[in-house]
């Protein structure tokens, strides 16, 4: 059966606290995010890093530097930071682009290219996201899983072409 609950009722399992003190903003942190894992190791190359050559690794991955060469994390995260420049053909799991990137680009997952990001390329992934101010010049192609693309009876896909300015 259900029961309503009133809203004056305060929680008997957590003590009250003030906002703005730093038990009340760990707390408020916790629920925002629950499904943050507990850690996550990732690599960074400093602004002042070139590097020319094949990187390949298995954690993520910030890039800030320059790199000429191809980048594969297969199933992680990279990250072209602001000051990042890669002239490489990527592979990763997600690629989050807030630098300059020339090369095309794969994701088994999602590619974000944020406002003061830069692309020449063409993009394969599952899911795409393109910010208001970002550049991107190329073709898409969005990636769908098995068992979707299989339940379609086209099952043709349509590459995209677009330039975004």
């Amino acid at each position: 059966m259900w029961t309503k609950q009133t809203q004056n009722e305060m929680p008997t399992s957590s003590p009250m606290q003030q906002p703005g003190t730093a038990a009340a903003s760990s707390v408020a942190s916790a629920t925002v995010r629950p499904s943050a894992p507990t850690s996550r190791s990732l690599a960074c190359l400093g602004v002042s890093v070139q590097i020319k050559g094949q990187i390949t690794g298995e954690e993520d991955l910030q890039i800030d530097g320059k790199v000429e060469g191809p980048v594969s994390l297969e199933g992680r995260r990279l990250t072209v930071g602001r000051t990042g420049q890669l002239n490489s053909e990527i592979t990763a799991g997600e690629v989050i682009v807030h630098g300059t990137v020339t090369g095309n680009l794969r994701a088994r997952d999602r590619v974000e290219i944020r406002r003061d990001g830069s692309v020449i390329g063409d993009i394969t992934a599952a899911r795409i996201s393109i910010e208001d101010g970002a550049y991107f010049k190329g073709r898409i192609e969005i990636d769908r899983p098995k068992a979707q693309a299989a339940a379609d009876s086209d099952g043709i896909g349509i590459p995209v072409t677009a330039e975004v300015n």
